[in-house]
């Protein structure tokens, strides 16, 4: 999350908040399509209510998905959508997964717009899956997935006028005003009339081949001897001292915390960020390129998240991050951009425990709070070393994590103007652990690269940061000032 000092409080509290997109979807006739649609592999989307009232606090559509076909399907690729009327046209929603048989960390959902919405949907819930989901064979289906989604204000919702709400259905049933696609193509339900999407290429594809130029690399293995070390700032890095949010009002940012310790021969930056239960007893760490001269291409960093503070007693709302990021020039001006990385291993922002988000920003207005952005979220615990790999290119912007997918977000939220990159660590409130016992937690990071104007796969920046450090370079910046 970023270190603008506006409104951080309200900003960090709502920025789980996905929030429906802008992007244009293109307009083809109304399209419906059945299970023996893909003789191969053909879909069934079974649905049922868990909140059958005409208002609710929340909407709950609990789904089944089920292969009809021949031959099995990989459930990363298959996107189910229910269809919904927004509350009004500044309503922002959240999703959460109560319960699923294959476990809601697999499980993914994220809000969009309709481009021409009619009278019951003008919005949807687009569900999706992780590589861990695994696949699907011929008859099985995923079982039980008990979601839910709310306005972001816990205002009642009126469902009674959405497309793919069924008020009387408390039993599972197949529901064709629940859409799937697989691979792209509907396999099953029918659309709003006019409103069928096309999607992007899915992030199965092989990837995008990059554009004439560019390649330009940043990489920092963070080789330093502490925050003072004058190679850290003439390599265009910026320790954070400066005050403001986000997180605890009072709160200072100490260069000082951020070391670099030598593990087993390899330097690794530290980001200590410590409390004792009062804003003036709390310290935040940050570290952040000078230049913003970042924007398309291959984002990449080693990162290790930790579950428990190095002492002191858990429980703290922390936040621990790698992210880019530039300015908000005015509320909702539309070429601000900011692509996260945010684990927070006690919870926070009304979940409560571990959850880690992947958010694409669009843009914000701090007061009154506004908001437009697309996020992946897994409720697991991610202590330990993590791969972080986040490419940009003219269509979407993908989010790996050790490999795997993560997220894929719309081209509504692609970046207009160069970023920033950053790390940083903090804490939300003090309401997570209220005791004055001192205590502190260690965010390491051990490098990052940035591959301009080119989308690296995981594999192939593996290959690029192993090539780097097999030739000794522990330092280099070829990415031209914006």
């Amino acid at each position: 999350m970023s270190s603008r000092t506006t409104s951080r409080t309200t900003r960090a509290a709502l920025a789980l908040t996905a929030l429906v997109g802008s992007a244009a979807l293109a307009t083809l006739p109304p399209t419906t399509a059945s299970a023996s649609a893909s003789a191969g592999g053909g879909l069934v989307v079974q649905y049922r209510t868990g909140a059958g009232g005409a208002t609710a606090d929340q909407t709950e559509p609990w789904l089944k998905v089920r292969n009809t076909g021949t031959s099995s399907v990989q459930l990363s690729q298959v996107k189910v959508r229910y269809y919904f009327k927004a509350d009004s046209p500044s309503a922002s929603y959240r999703f959460a997964c109560s319960w699923a048989v294959k476990g809601c960390s697999v499980i993914t959902g994220t809000f969009g717009t309709l481009a021409h919405p009619t009278a019951t949907a003008d919005r949807y819930l687009e569900i999706g899956f992780t590589p861990a989901a695994g696949s699907l064979a011929p008859g099985a289906d995923t079982g039980d997935m008990q979601l839910r989604f709310y306005q972001s204000t816990w205002q009642p919702l009126n469902q009674s006028d959405d497309y793919s709400f069924g008020g009387t259905q408390t039993t599972y049933a197949d529901w064709p005003k629940v859409t799937a696609q697989a691979g792209g193509a509907l396999v099953w339900g029918t659309a709003p009339a006019g409103s069928e999407p096309t999607d992007p290429p899915t992030p199965t594809d092989p990837p995008t081949d990059p554009p004439t130029g560019g390649g330009e690399t940043l990489f920092d293995d963070f080789s330093y001897t502490s925050h003072t070390d004058p190679a850290l700032a003439s390599h265009g890095w910026n320790v954070r001292s400066n005050s403001g949010g986000p997180g605890v009002p009072g709160a200072t940012w100490d260069p000082s915390k951020v070391t670099f310790v030598n593990q087993s021969g390899n330097t690794v930056m530290n980001l200590e960020t410590s409390s004792a239960g009062t804003g003036a007893g709390t310290t935040h760490t940050e570290v952040l390129t000078k230049a913003s001269k970042f924007k398309n291409g291959t984002y990449a960093a080693r990162v290790k998240f930790s579950d428990a503070p190095k002492y002191g007693p858990d429980g703290d709302r922390i936040v621990q991050t790698f992210f880019t990021i530039n300015d908000l020039k005015a509320p909702m001006a539309d070429d601000y951009a900011e692509y996260d990385f945010e684990y927070l291993p006690n919870g926070g922002w009304g979940e409560p425990a571990n959850i880690l988000y992947t958010t694409s920003w669009e843009t914000y207005n701090p007061d009154p709070w506004q908001a437009v952005n697309q996020h992946s979220e897994s409720r697991q615990s991610f202590a330990g070393w993590h791969d972080l790999v986040v490419t940009i290119d003219n269509s979407r912007i993908t989010y790996y994590i050790d490999g795997a997918l993560f997220g894929t977000h719309d081209a509504a939220y692609l970046p207009e103007r160069p970023m920033s990159i950053n790390f940083n660590q903090w804490l939300i409130d003090l309401n997570g652990q209220t005791s004055t016992t001192p205590r502190a937690y260690d965010q390491q990071v051990d490098y990052v690269l940035h591959v301009k104007d080119q989308v690296l796969p995981p594999a192939q920046v593996a290959t690029k940061i192993a090539s780097l450090r097999g030739a000794g370079t522990s330092f280099v910046d070829e990415v031209p000032a914006s």
